[in-house]
């Protein structure tokens, strides 16, 4: 068994003027003691209760020292002393008193009654005072200095009056490095308006948060409610980013249930906390049961949906875990992030191209997937329309010779990354894409590996999208640019787009477009609002909004679905499968060909031959 040297590390100095002090108090308290029980007047106090205090008081300090190490009050990190602390204190100090009295049964020098019970009050206090006069002496010197300096402080709104903002507020008021100066509280309980949370006023609801801005010169707004739900927590942060107040909240719940709630735990407030709709939810038991043992490959898994997706899976227990790149710096970071987090993850990391045939069956052959997820993709609008022929070679042509390589090493499940963009493409990114579906149902009636797409819409955070371009925008001190007043998108967070795919692939029986019910669509200018105001800024005073007009391909809405497909409904009720349309297969196969020829060749009229395979794409010639 390891033995505790914890007691050898604190310094012995520190334990020397400990157990002098308490030496004097133990002889100190044993004399008041008497002392007061005789009125004060040490001319009425028996000769003989003096002769029994000489006698009882080196055994009295010996008991009592002993019991103090057992209840470790010498072990202690005393400038931190809280409701534990003293709890032991409780408990040595009657263990002490009571060993006192049958100490001096024992040796027949018995007391007053009234003697013990003050003694033990007495050595309580004076116990308490030695170990607590550290910790209020340094409360002392922080408020003094927070007087001192309060003008360079932050000042502090806390939304919520519950455990996390206890613990936030304790936390600050005990550290001498964080500079927040919390102000005030508010609390939609209106039991407590009024009450003082740990000596800060609690001064109304989520309606007086403006107000109560304006009255304490709040600089930053804390949310602590990590039990409020998605609505709750939307309808108090739309409030708050009026305010024009720094914006900070705890990540959730299971900070509060992990003991993990602290100033280090909180994270800014985040576009997704204002999407106003609760995340999705799939059946993670489903899908540990599907994954779990099994050979799973993604490509495209350095990406942003692809990263997120070998995070899941890895959660789950594959057999083995084979992540296809041909960025490497990207495999290179989400290699090292899951060899750290999960260390006995059988894990593949390898660089390859999903257009070279040769190098996808080398993979197929020496690994042999059971599930293929393939996320590997040209995903830009604007830079797609400059390099249409790209966009065929990668998206289109990639997807085929990934689903060639899957049907013939016979893989169970080839699940697609789609985009609502394929839904009546104006551009040849999701022209391209809407191919790979077509590619993905030619297969699935070639083949007995069952293959399958995933469609969803714009994803919040991930490379290339408007937030990380918002954001840096922000920091550079603006222009936020948006390229059309009017223009709309669906939204979902990358966890939410992965868990979707993850449960497709349980519900796949082969050949199903799967969609989602993402919700009302948002305005990409009212995302470009709400984030300049999540930063502390204000619309057209600190930051501007400029519009540069629609880019070549970019439509003013997305589709989640054709008019023609409609909707099938799945165990899942956020998930939904779109009828697939009737095409010619043999016909798009020998288009396919044609298809390929011209993107080698680097041929002009790329998009006349895209056209011609998907009726529904319309572009400016």
């Amino acid at each position: 068994m390891k033995k505790d040297t914890s007691f050898f590390k604190i310094p012995a100095n520190r334990i020397i003027a400990l157990l002098l002090m308490d030496i004097m108090s133990i002889i100190v308290v044993s004399f008041l003691a008497i002392y007061i029980r005789f009125d004060f007047a040490f001319s009425r106090i028996p000769r003989e209760y003096l002769l029994k205090f000489e006698h009882l008081v080196p055994y009295n300090i010996l008991v009592t020292l002993v019991f103090f190490a057992l209840w470790r009050l010498y072990k202690s990190v005393w400038r931190y002393a809280s409701a534990t602390e003293l709890l032991n204190i409780m408990f040595a100090t009657t263990s002490a008193a009571v060993a006192q009295l049958v100490l001096s049964l024992l040796l027949g020098e018995r007391m007053p009654r009234s003697y013990y019970v003050l003694y033990w009050f007495m050595l309580f206090v004076m116990t308490c005072g030695i170990r607590f006069s550290y910790r209020i002496l340094r409360i002392i010197n922080l408020k003094r200095t927070n007087f001192a300096e309060k003008s360079k402080r932050t000042n502090v709104l806390l939304v919520g009056a519950g455990a996390a903002a206890n613990a936030i507020l304790k936390e600050i008021e005990s550290s001498q490095h964080l500079n927040s100066n919390v102000r005030c509280i508010v609390d939609d309980n209106s039991g407590c308006h009024g009450k003082f949370l740990r000596g800060v006023p609690i001064v109304g609801d989520r309606n007086t948060i403006p107000d109560a801005v304006g009255e304490y010169s709040i600089d930053e707004i804390i949310f602590a409610i990590p039990t409020a739900n998605t609505q709750t927590r939307k309808e108090i942060l739309d409030i708050c980013k009026e305010t024009g107040c720094k914006l900070r909240t705890l990540p959730g719940m299971f900070q509060l249930i992990n003991g993990e709630v602290s100033v280090s735990k909180l994270k800014e407030v985040e576009i997704e906390d204002l999407l106003g709709r609760e995340p999705i939810q799939i059946n993670t038991e489903e899908v540990l049961n599907y994954v779990k043992g099994k050979v799973v490959m993604v490509t495209g898994g350095g990406g942003s949906i692809g990263s997120e997706l070998c995070r899941q899976i890895a959660a789950h227990s594959p057999k083995q875990l084979i992540i296809v790149d041909i960025y490497e710096n990207n495999a290179y970071d989400i290699q090292q992030e899951l060899s750290r987090k999960y260390p006995e993850l059988n894990l593949v990391v390898l660089i390859a191209s999903v257009r070279n045939t040769l190098r996808m069956n080398n993979i197929f052959e020496e690994y042999k997937p059971q599930m293929v997820y393939h996320a590997a993709a040209h995903k830009h609008v604007p830079l797609m329309e400059d390099s249409p022929n790209e966009a065929v070679k990668n998206n289109v042509l990639g997807t085929y010779k990934v689903a060639q390589a899957a049907d013939k090493y016979g893989v169970e499940k080839f699940v697609l990354i789609s985009t609502d963009k394929a839904v009546n493409p104006t551009n040849i990114m999701g022209a391209s894409k809407r191919l790979c579906e077509m590619v993905v149902q030619m297969m699935n009636q070639k083949s007995q590996t069952n293959f399958v797409a995933v469609r969803f819409g714009n994803v919040l955070g991930s490379n290339g999208s408007v937030i990380p371009l918002f954001k840096k925008q922000i920091a550079e001190g603006g222009p936020v640019t948006v390229t059309h007043p009017e223009i709309i998108r669906y939204f979902m967070t990358i966890p939410e787009a992965v868990s979707l795919v993850l449960q497709a692939g349980v519900y796949a029986k082969g050949g199903e477009i799967f969609v989602l019910d993402m919700g009302e669509p948002m305005k990409i200018v009212d995302l470009a609002v709400n984030l300049i105001k999540l930063s502390g800024y204000k619309v057209g005073e600190d930051i501007e909004i400029m519009f540069t007009g629609l880019r070549p391909g970019e439509k003013m809405y997305e589709e989640l679905l054709m008019n023609e497909e409609g909707l099938k409904k799945t165990a899942n009720k956020m998930i939904f499968i779109g009828k697939p349309l009737e095409f010619d297969v043999d016909v798009f196969e020998k288009q396919l060909e044609q298809l390929r020829e011209a993107a080698i060749l680097e041929a002009d009229d790329i998009r006349t031959l895209v056209s011609e395979m998907v009726p529904t794409y319309q572009y400016k010639k």
